[in-house]
């Protein structure tokens, strides 16, 4: 009986600590940019530093100062079993660019051994993904 308690215990403990992760305001910060063909291999690679803020409902993406994107978060799945190493954590918007121009995507981050990246996907459109490699992952105050 102790042995099932304990056990029933730990598996608390470990999904709090995954579910703690989601829905907290975050900081990914970028250091480049891979586009990627509809069968996913590397197109072109560009250096530029993004910062992607994430909180419960909204977004903002900054690419080097210079184009800038807000959305609004209409469902996310997020299971973290390491926070911010190893997880992942898959979010559905609408994304609003300089222009005004909406757009359904799907961004996926996830963590693999201590390294994070972040898929970038335009809904519909398979030759509009982007892939970067997060240097910077942490929880904003």
């Amino acid at each position: 009986m102790k042995s099932l308690t304990l056990t029933f215990l730990t598996l608390i403990a470990a999904c709090s600590i995954s579910f703690a992760q989601c829905g907290k305001k975050v900081t990914i910060t970028t250091a480049n940019t891979e586009h990627l063909n509809a069968d996913g291999t590397v197109a072109r690679t560009v250096d530029e530093k993004a910062i992607v803020d994430i909180n419960k409902t909204d977004l903002a993406i900054n690419v080097n100062d210079e184009h800038k994107m807000t959305g609004k978060i209409k469902s996310d799945i997020c299971n973290w079993t390491v926070p911010f190493k190893d997880g992942k954590w898959v979010i559905k918007a609408t994304i609003t660019d300089e222009q005004g121009t909406d757009r359904d995507v799907t961004i996926t981050i996830e963590g693999k051994d201590g390294k994070v990246t972040l898929l970038f996907e335009t809904d519909g459109m398979p030759d509009d993904r982007l892939r970067v490699t997060v240097v910077k992952f942490e929880e904003a105050a």
